[in-house]
């Protein structure tokens, strides 16, 4: 039971972690032009897609920053530290006038905003991967590392949800661009308070608490620098994963939208129903990572996402209708699914305890910072420019990347570093 508690108030912090994340992007059809100069729809996303893309370039700071605390002073702190920053950036957004009041203030407060949530997110992902891994047995290490993105897609519904709520219950189209759409901003404040509550509740893993490395030297990029080969494996396995990730999940609510013409009601609609299956085929295709190992899987995805997306993306830009669109969205989410379930226990499977959380979250932030954070500016750039089809090669060719680091990296399951750090009584307890 203790590991179970552990393990869902690691997860709700988590969910509250992401929600607030991704409410900027699920509200940024609503709010784009209360920050920006008025002009064409296109342009007006364009500049919330930059300033998207910029919470990601100060996420590897936060995963060196909250990785570092999180080697020196636990997880458990570094984890309640993160959301807590959370909470003061969905504030900020919650209660800034628009530009039309304090003119280019209203961006640039914006912008602030995005960067403290950057750098959130960008600690909670390495903390989380490693604290999930460490405190779940050898033998279903997998199932329970897949809840991290059990609960990163649970924060998105939870903001697909809320926003379904305002378009169909509560408020018209005009207030929701007034007013309304400041409101899952401050209820995700409210969120990151009580998950902060939590987290102080939640239990050290036994990893850490053992460790017998000098807590002065742990986290220290001189220390992470000893592990090349692990970094780099951290930054290619993700590239291609976190791109096709972000493509669709992210951005195919505003690729419905301005691409295949669907009303915004619709595709939230159809992204709220993907992203629910998606979820529940994370424990799935963890549970079966346990079984086979975690190799064999990301094999699978680099295999058929370089082979499959194209046709795909291609297909979906001429949609004719919702349940279409769901189905081929679905078809790319299985594929990513051998990604996305396993990534984060690979990645803590590769460093050892002293130099885990720094290992797995800064070359991750790095990797998603280039890649997955760009991917709705480097999709509207290319729309923009009339060259659409180019960003669908794009997601391809670094899929295609990875797939050469899939095929050449060891089995982690077979030689995790986590097993080494832990006693015998603890790797081989089940939950």
């Amino acid at each position: 039971m203790r590991r179970l508690r552990s393990i869902f108030g690691g997860s709700v912090g988590n969910l509250v972690e992401w929600y607030d994340w991704y409410v900027y992007a699920a509200f940024s059809l609503y709010f784009a032009q209360a920050f920006f100069p008025a002009g064409d729809r296109t342009a007006q996303l364009l500049n919330a897609a930059g300033v998207f893309a910029l919470g990601f370039l100060v996420r590897p700071v936060g995963g060196w920053l909250f990785g570092r605390l999180a080697d020196r002073r636990g997880r458990r702190v570094a984890l309640t530290a993160s959301v807590t920053l959370m909470c003061a950036g969905s504030l900020l957004i919650a209660v800034v006038p628009g530009y039309d009041v304090i003119g280019v203030a209203a961006p640039a407060l914006l912008v602030l905003a995005r960067l403290l949530q950057g750098l959130s997110v960008g600690g909670e992902y390495g903390t989380s991967a490693t604290y999930l891994s460490e405190i779940a047995g050898r033998e279903h290490r997998g199932f329970y590392a897949s809840f991290q993105y059990v609960t990163l897609i649970m924060g998105q519904l939870l903001a697909l949800a809320v926003l379904l709520l305002l378009q169909w219950v509560l408020l018209t189209d005009a207030q929701l661009e007034a007013w309304g759409w400041r409101i899952p901003f401050a209820i995700g404040a409210g969120f990151a308070v009580v998950a902060s509550w939590l987290r102080r509740g939640i239990d050290e893993t036994d990893s850490f608490a053992k460790c017998d490395a000098p807590k002065s030297q742990a986290g220290a990029l001189r220390t992470l620098a000893a592990h090349p080969r692990e970094v780099l494996i951290v930054i290619g396995l993700t590239m291609g994963g976190t791109l096709a990730f972000y493509t669709y999940t992210t951005y195919m609510q505003k690729f419905l939208v301005n691409t295949v013409g669907l009303s915004r009601t619709d595709a939230s609609l159809v992204s709220a129903a993907t992203l629910a299956v998606f979820m529940c085929l994370q424990p799935l295709f963890g549970a079966l990572s346990d079984r086979i190992g975690r190799r064999p899987l990301l094999l699978g995805f680099g295999i058929l996402g370089a082979a499959f997306t194209v046709p795909l993306l291609t297909a979906l830009s001429t949609a004719t209708s919702v349940t279409q669109a769901f189905w081929l969205i679905m078809a790319a989410l299985v594929i990513v699914s051998g990604y996305t379930s396993i990534n984060a226990v690979v990645k803590a499977e590769l460093f050892p305890v002293d130099i885990r959380a720094l290992g797995v979250g800064l070359p991750y932030a790095l990797a998603v910072s280039l890649f997955g954070g760009t991917a709705e500016f480097v999709a509207l750039w290319f729309k923009a420019a009339g060259h659409e089809s180019w960003f669908y090669w794009y997601v391809t060719a670094c899929i295609a990347c990875s797939l050469v680091v899939y095929a050449t990296m060891r089995e982690t399951r077979a030689s995790s570093r986590i097993d080494a750090d832990q006693a015998p009584s603890v790797a081989n307890s089940r939950p």
